[in-house]
């Protein structure tokens, strides 16, 4: 038996759609809505529709908005309910709600390290560069062996990660000089951030170290998120020519 409040609304309401109608405008955008998600919504007292004279919900355009808002908010930007109910509550005053950045990860994630410690063997091995590339990264200053009390020279674990980002480009044709390139756009961002953090090492105390990590870590992330996107977006509108 169909849910009564997903049937047709009288004709003297059409201006207001019912629950059903709501659902299937929105239902585009969201094809996982449902009755429940929308009940939900009212009961947290983020929407509240008109009832008809037999009790069933209406929603007016701007309860359609404002659903299709509180969604959007959820799901770009994962904001809990309390958060969107704030920012609610500023539109309806008129106030330009500010915008939810994004948060950066947390430093102890962004710079932890596997310990892991390979060989030049071990590393063409479990990368697939052959030596002589590896000495031509190194050369290039794209790899960094980490040089032990022994003598002996090791890579870690971020070294492995550029190996095999590295081994995918020489398969594509590039050489050394060529990812070099890439080195010295890392440096020049690297330069930008050192400049934001430079201030709070000069004083070394945990409370500025820390800080320091974060917008490090947050800064870091926002810079690749930023080059890849800029990337895409130019090599898409490249192939669309």
């Amino acid at each position: 038996m169909p849910d009564p409040e997903q049937l047709p609304i009288e004709i003297a309401e059409h201006q207001t759609r019912s629950i059903g109608e709501a659902i299937n405008l929105l239902r585009e955008e969201f094809p996982e809505l449902t009755v429940s998600k929308i009940r939900f919504l009212e009961g947290q007292g983020l929407v509240e529709p008109k009832r008809s004279q037999s009790g069933y919900r209406l929603f007016t355009e701007e309860d359609l908005r404002r659903v299709r808002y509180i969604l959007r908010e959820q799901r770009d930007h994962f904001l809990p309910l309390k958060v969107i109910k704030s920012k609610l509550t500023s539109w309806e005053r008129g106030e330009e709600p500010k915008p939810v950045l994004d948060a950066g990860p947390p430093p102890e994630a962004y710079f932890s390290s596997t310990g892991v410690s390979l060989s030049v063997e071990e590393l063409s091995r479990t990368s697939g560069l052959k030596r002589r590339q590896i000495d031509d990264l190194v050369a290039q200053g794209v790899l960094t062996p980490m040089e032990l009390p022994d003598g002996r020279h090791v890579y870690r674990d971020e070294d492995l990660a550029i190996a095999r980002a590295a081994a995918r480009l020489y398969s594509l044709g590039l050489e050394g000089r060529h990812i070099r390139a890439l080195r010295l756009a890392a440096d020049r961002e690297i330069d930008l951030l050192s400049q934001l953090v430079s201030p709070l090492l000069r004083h070394r105390n945990p409370t500025n170290r820390r800080r320091a990590a974060e917008i490090l870590a947050d800064g870091a992330q926002a810079g690749t998120q930023l080059q890849q996107n800029l990337v895409r977006t130019r090599l898409r509108r490249m192939l669309e020519t």
